[in-house]
């Protein structure tokens, strides 16, 4: 879709490491750099019979072409240039197709230019890679420009690989090797080894008006799962970058017509659902949320698919942040959702986490090897708590030996969603072999939400830059649908005796929960104050298992009591702070009695994207008065942007 802005633009985005974005108002205000902010410069130059104009990053010296427009779809974004010789088009395809586990992570983005002259002229464009790309710390860069048989590439990477040298949040890749490649006659490469620049140039002469390169990354090494070293998925069919590269040219024509068709299923839905403020949200989303991923099997051949905490904490395999994330993930298979669960029920299986609720994370990115978040600073790990780019122990091999600091855990948070993200796969797939052998963890975790989720005491939720709240509302609003998920669990498995007496649990505690939360108009915050007030997002889940534990009336009340607290860019998470969370507000939206009031819960979130000073990567925790973002940019969380889009389908689903 055409837009006029947007607080940062996705160009070339795969995973956590490869994803470069645009935060000028124009292609060419300023360099290109990482979700992080990092710069990452990749700089484009249309020569026009030998005269250089400047249309991506900082021109510094040189003249600019003028950007006519900005368009962004689901995978795509494209800019229009025009000056007196020319209109040019250029696109960037990053073809995360979620119906494709091989594209999701195949690490190749199309760069595609279109020219029209409007007076004969000879055209080159150049796309120069700086070498921001392929290195963190300080050190020599190496290039070279070489030729397959099938096409030509230049390549550019650190002299020196350490390869998963360091984790950390604010990072970025330190090894592997960036290429950029071509097979038309037009394309072109070159290194500047003064520059440690790498240049794709695609040549169009007097007469050609279209051509392109592919720009890739290949890590060697993607993650350190429990002590193995894990290759991306796309190394199960393709043994080199070589043959991905070779496979991405050779399918070119294919998959931008995938792509282009999802773009359209996507905005369409998207546009009849909430206009073209919910059609904006889902454009700026979409990238966002599968590019803040790794795709890997485990020695089993089982799909892992890890996120990381962008802007957070750097953690990997979170799951209080794959909670948020999975409505889009969830309508279109469940393969993902069952990635994100493997690691986290793995660390809970392991001697070192001897609790009775689910674990928080499974390491810091790119190690998948044990918890890091609420580690007992006086005890285990305090040296490496602040200490980014540090790795941390291998956890997963520890005896129980109190690593933990049970005060900044999150029992009844990370319960809930395991149980609820586990059912929502159940669900959908019909059958419950994947819970299977998980069963017994789940109803550890199921008893712990029937003795403690009722009232939960001082506990830390997802949203624990707020810190601790007791007698959390919408906390235990999860325990109830924690509950209920693991009834529908035992459902599936055939145990309807186990699947009775939970639900029945559940039942009791939700009438339970109306009653202790009533405020007249709205529901409260915490059970002990009647004044406070907060987004019951956890209440979503209800309507998507069709479950009717809470009436119609509470959606209802809530609802309109959150139509009369919104600010310019949303309604505030709660009474205590003017700040929000786009992926809840739109959760909330999701559970509106009526299209009006979806409209109007979700046409501030699409302004604060339009219109925000921050120039990041669109971030999900901001000011809803000011606009201004407070943390966390580029997360993977803004695929629950989709789930009014899942309920809808749902929907339908149950009613046919």
């Amino acid at each position: 879709m055409k837009i006029e802005r947007a607080a940062s633009v996705p160009l070339i985005v795969h995973d956590p490491y490869f994803s470069i974005w645009s935060g000028g108002g124009h292609l060419n205000d300023c360099d290109t750099s990482h979700w992080s902010g990092a710069r990452q410069a990749v700089r484009g130059y249309v020569v026009i019979d030998g005269t250089p104009y400047c249309f991506m990053g900082d021109p510094e010296f040189s003249q600019t072409i003028g950007q006519t427009g900005l368009s962004v779809t689901p995978t795509s974004t494209e800019y229009q240039f025009e000056n007196e010789w020319i209109t040019m088009q250029v696109r960037f395809t990053s073809p995360l197709l979620l119906d494709d586990l091989l594209l999701v992570s195949r690490p190749c983005t199309y760069l595609d230019v279109t020219v029209s002259r409007k007076k004969p002229a000879g055209v080159r464009v150049v796309f120069a890679f700086s070498s921001d790309l392929v290195k963190f710390t300080d050190g020599p860069v190496n290039g070279d420009v070489q030729q397959t048989e099938k096409f030509r590439y230049g390549v550019m990477g650190k002299a020196f690989q350490t390869p998963l040298g360091h984790s950390g949040d604010h990072t970025t890749i330190d090894w592997g090797y960036l290429y950029l490649a071509g097979c038309g006659p037009e394309a072109r490469f070159a290194y500047d080894s003064e520059k440690e620049r790498l240049d794709g140039i695609v040549e169009l002469g007097t007469e050609s008006e279209s051509g392109g390169i592919v720009a890739a990354y290949d890590d060697l090494v993607s993650i350190n799962y429990f002590g193995q070293w894990r290759k991306a998925y796309w190394t199960k069919e393709y043994p080199t970058i070589f043959d991905a590269i070779g496979a991405s040219l050779d399918e070119r024509e294919d998959v931008l017509k995938k792509s282009e068709a999802l773009d359209r299923s996507l905005t369409e839905r998207a546009r009849e659902m909430g206009g073209e403020d919910y059609k904006l949200l889902c454009c700026l989303s979409y990238r966002q949320a599968v590019a803040a991923h790794k795709l890997i099997e485990d020695e089993d051949g089982n799909l892992i698919f890890l996120s990381k905490e962008n802007d957070s904490n750097g953690c990997i395999g979170t799951a209080d942040v794959s909670y948020p994330s999975v409505p889009l993930f969830l309508m279109y298979s469940t393969d993902y959702i069952k990635g994100m669960l493997r690691p986290v029920f793995r660390f809970a299986s392991c001697d070192v986490w001897e609790y009775d609720f689910a674990p928080h994370d499974v390491g810091r990115y790119p190690y998948a090897w044990g918890q890091v978040y609420g580690l007992n600073p006086e005890k285990k790990g305090k040296q490496y708590l602040q200490a980014n780019g540090a790795v941390f122990p291998p956890y997963y091999q520890y005896p129980p030996c109190d690593v933990y600091d049970l005060k900044f855990q999150m029992p009844v948070e990370e319960c809930g969603n395991m149980l609820i993200m586990t059912a929502a796969c159940c669900e959908i797939d019909k059958n419950a072999e994947f819970a299977k052998p998980y069963q017994g963890l789940l109803k550890t975790w199921t008893e712990y939400l029937l003795t403690y989720g009722a009232d939960p005491g001082e506990q830390l939720c997802t949203d624990d830059f707020a810190g601790h709240l007791a007698h959390n509302v919408n906390l235990s609003a999860k325990a109830v649908m924690g509950i209920e998920a693991f009834s529908r669990i035992a459902a599936c498995l055939g145990e309807e005796e186990e699947a009775k007496r939970y639900h029945e649990e559940a039942v009791r505690m939700a009438q339970s929960w109306e009653t202790r939360s009533a405020a007249g108009d709205h529901y409260r915050l915490t059970f002990d104050c009647e004044e406070s007030w907060s987004l019951k997002y956890n209440l979503v889940w209800d309507h998507f298992f069709g479950s009717g534990l809470f009436r119609p009336e509470v959606f209802e009340t809530e609802t309109a009591f959150y139509l009369k607290k919104i600010s310019a860019f949303g309604v505030p998470l709660d009474s205590r702070k003017t700040y929000t969370k786009s992926d809840w507000i739109l959760w909330c939206a999701a559970f509106a009695p009526d299209r009006e009031a979806f409209y109007r819960l979700t046409a501030p979130v699409a302004e604060y994207a339009r219109s925000t000073e921050d120039r990041v990567p669109f971030s999900d925790w901001y000011d809803a008065e000011s606009g201004r973002y407070c943390h966390f940019i580029g997360r993977s969380v803004q695929g629950g942007l989709y789930m009014p889009m899942l309920i809808e389908k749902r929907k339908k689903k149950q009613e046919a």
